[in-house]
């Protein structure tokens, strides 16, 4: 008996998935970042959480709202191509099929063979052939401005509750070292569980999300450090 072959490739996540680790990377080094600037500028404990609390909320809608309007803009230019080549699909299918033809044989396959692969593609859905191997627009890759939105603003609300977590934990004492490290710490594991979910090695990445991060938070708190100096 015929075994079916079957893959599972990472392709289909890069959608969320770049959507769900910028949104958490953004969350933990901007709430962090302020957590810190607040602190170092001598602020009471009292007042580092309400400024985290009200980073939290504000970068969890901006982060939604500017994926949603990015995203829908890449959405629209989708939909206005797709008109475009469902018009010309029926002003001129010959000269489609020779396109899509073309495209075939550019990749390699005989002119022939890539005329009449051409013919049944588009005789079972044309726009869906033109719209795959023209524009490059698939079901996988296509654009969904919801599903970003909610995965941003998921993400940046989980990253950003981290940060926070840790103010309530750290002694009044210890508040700066506690929270600087364990932001760092929580990036490298975003670090590593990102490039494993997309399938990459994770040392680069990690080494990346945590240099920039450590970078954010050293120049907000010497901002706050300079700030709090001078008041």
């Amino acid at each position: 008996m015929q075994r079916r072959h079957s893959e599972t490739h990472r392709v289909g996540r890069i959608g969320w998935l770049r959507a769900a680790v910028l949104g958490a990377n953004d969350g933990i080094i901007s709430t962090a970042s302020l957590i810190l600037g607040v602190a170092s500028a001598q602020g009471a404990q009292g007042h580092v959480l309400v400024a985290g609390v009200a980073g939290l909320v504000a970068g969890a809608l901006s982060m939604a709202a500017g994926e949603f309007v990015s995203v829908s803009a890449q959405a629209d230019t989708e939909h206005a191509d797709l008109a475009l080549e469902r018009r010309e699909l029926a002003d001129n299918p010959e000269l489609e099929t020779r396109e899509l033809a073309h495209i075939y044989v550019t990749r390699g396959v005989d002119a022939e063979l890539a005329r009449r692969v051409a013919e049944q593609l588009m005789a079972r859905d044309a726009l869906s052939a033109h719209a795959r191997d023209e524009l490059g627009i698939s079901d996988i890759g296509a654009a969904r401005p919801i599903q970003a939105a909610l995965a941003s603003a998921a993400s940046f609300s989980i990253g950003a509750a981290a940060p926070l977590a840790l103010v309530l934990a750290a002694p009044p004492y210890g508040l700066l070292p506690v929270v600087a490290v364990g932001s760092l710490l929580l990036l490298a594991l975003l670090g590593v569980l990102g490039a494993r979910a997309g399938g990459a090695r994770s040392l680069r990445p990690t080494i990346r999300v945590t240099f920039w991060g450590a970078l954010a938070m050293g120049v907000t708190s010497a901002i706050g450090s300079i700030f709090g100096t001078v008041t």
